[in-house]
């Protein structure tokens, strides 16, 4: 396992993080694997050397959490753990989602709660709350530092003018700065690239892109997408635009890269991201042990500059997604 510097943070994260979005209920999501399962990939990744972890309170109602929490007794102090809070948790109860004071202050310890933990090394809202002042979030994320319920904070899925503001903000106030962006990157949607990646690198943000395989798209051809479970009843994979502006051709092109170098084309996908200087370390989502080994070997394979030029060629603008 390969490790960096995550952003400013100073702590050593492994440059594949694991996305717990898998694990948790198959009542929520139809592909998402039960305890025993999900605990076995954990463990897996531990011992490959693992050690940045990512999950969220809305997975699988907090399920994700909980399995997360169990799964890493005595292995807590080595790893690195970051969830998130903003989507409703539960319909009845419209302050369990948001970025208030007080939505945060519960929500968050409820996830300290399933996940087992005093302090989470990192806290990130999952969306921009419009209904919210930043001012008003960015002080309720201060003070849980403070409190030593969390380490350093994060964000995630926004426009770059929302996270200027949102740096500005705690510059003039002297609160906690947002010191990650888990944002939507991969092969065919790039449209990051403009102006949020940029601006991560000047203020030395730490990047941890979600989807880096395009929910599946990237890891298997076009005509076969629908050959998986999650292929046949994650709707969520067409809500983006990932078959638009070359998606297709990139697709083929992944396939033909991976076949020259006896790859996979999720390795390739990859492979990539991580050769990407302001990259720091990609969320990879399994629902198998062996899709694991294979992500930790995609970190030794190398990518000519004529590699990378012929997997970004096809590359159009699409319309910008994932921020809702």
């Amino acid at each position: 396992m390969e490790y960096t510097t995550l952003g400013s943070t100073g702590m050593q994260v492994s440059r594949l993080c694991l996305g717990c979005m898998s694990f948790g209920s198959s009542d929520w999501r139809e592909w998402v694997l039960e305890d025993e399962e999900s605990k076995e990939i954990i463990d897996r990744a531990l011992d490959l050397g693992i050690n940045f972890f990512d999950t969220a309170n809305m997975y699988s109602r907090g399920e994700s959490e909980r399995i997360l929490g169990e799964a890493l007794e005595g292995h807590r102090e080595e790893s690195v753990v970051a969830t998130k809070g903003f989507f409703r948790m539960r319909d009845d109860d419209p302050n369990s989602g948001g970025l208030s004071r007080k939505a945060i202050e519960q929500e968050l310890a409820a996830s300290r709660e399933r996940l087992g933990m005093d302090t989470i090394d990192l806290y990130q809202p999952h969306r921009w709350d419009h209904k919210t002042p930043i001012e008003t979030t960015l002080r309720a994320l201060d003070d849980a530092v403070r409190r030593g319920h969390v380490r350093y904070i994060g964000a995630s899925s926004m426009w770059a003018h929302q996270l200027a503001d949102a740096l500005h903000t705690s510059d003039s106030l002297g609160l906690e700065r947002f010191q990650t962006m888990q944002n939507h990157y991969n092969l065919v949607y790039r449209e990051e690239e403009r102006e949020m990646l940029p601006l991560c690198q000047k203020e030395d943000i730490g990047v941890v892109p979600w989807s880096p395989m395009a929910r599946g798209y990237l890891t298997r051809p076009n005509e076969e997408i629908d050959a998986t479970t999650r292929g046949e009843t994650e709707e969520h994979m067409y809500d983006h635009p990932y078959r638009e502006g070359g998606g297709r051709e990139i697709n083929d092109r992944v396939a033909d890269l991976a076949d020259d170098k006896h790859a996979t084309m999720a390795q390739i996908a990859l492979s990539w991201l991580l050769h990407k200087d302001w990259v720091d370390a990609p969320i990879v989502g399994t629902t198998s042990v062996e899709h694991l080994e294979q992500a930790v070997e995609a970190l030794e394979i190398e990518l000519s500059e004529s590699d990378l030029e012929y997997l970004e060629e096809p590359y159009e603008p699409v319309p910008v997604s994932g921020h809702s």
